[in-house]
């Protein structure tokens, strides 16, 4: 009889910490690749600097058009890096020539500089 209630309990055991592993692996968040992280960084900081160009360059042909495009895929990229960095955004279908909120953006921006992200 003792030895049944020992076999039971720990079987019970068993189970538990087979549930308590699999809860423990779900909860963890996925491992990031540091390379993407780096591409992203990379191409957040070439497009930010094609922005300044076009801001100064008062002579470019189509200059709003460029920066648009240009601050649209920034946003695009800006809120791909929040998903690697595990930051919560607002996950809209960006429209082209439509302007996307400035204060989101700086959050996003303030967000990823605390986590350690310069571009």
């Amino acid at each position: 009889m003792v030895l049944l209630l020992v076999i039971l309990v720990t079987g019970a055991l068993a189970l538990l910490g087979a549930a308590l592993a699999i809860l423990a692996a779900r909860r963890r968040p996925p491992e990031v690749d540091p390379m993407r992280s780096l591409r992203v960084q990379v191409r957040l900081t070439e497009l930010a600097l094609e922005m300044r160009r076009i801001e100064t360059d008062r002579e470019a042909f189509a200059r709003a058009h460029h920066y648009l495009a240009v601050q649209g895929a920034y946003d695009a990229l800006l809120r791909e890096a929040c998903d690697l960095a595990g930051l919560p955004v607002s996950h809209r279908v960006l429209l082209a020539g439509r302007c996307d909120d400035p204060t989101e953006r700086l959050r996003e921006e303030v967000e990823l500089s605390a986590r350690g992200w310069t571009w």
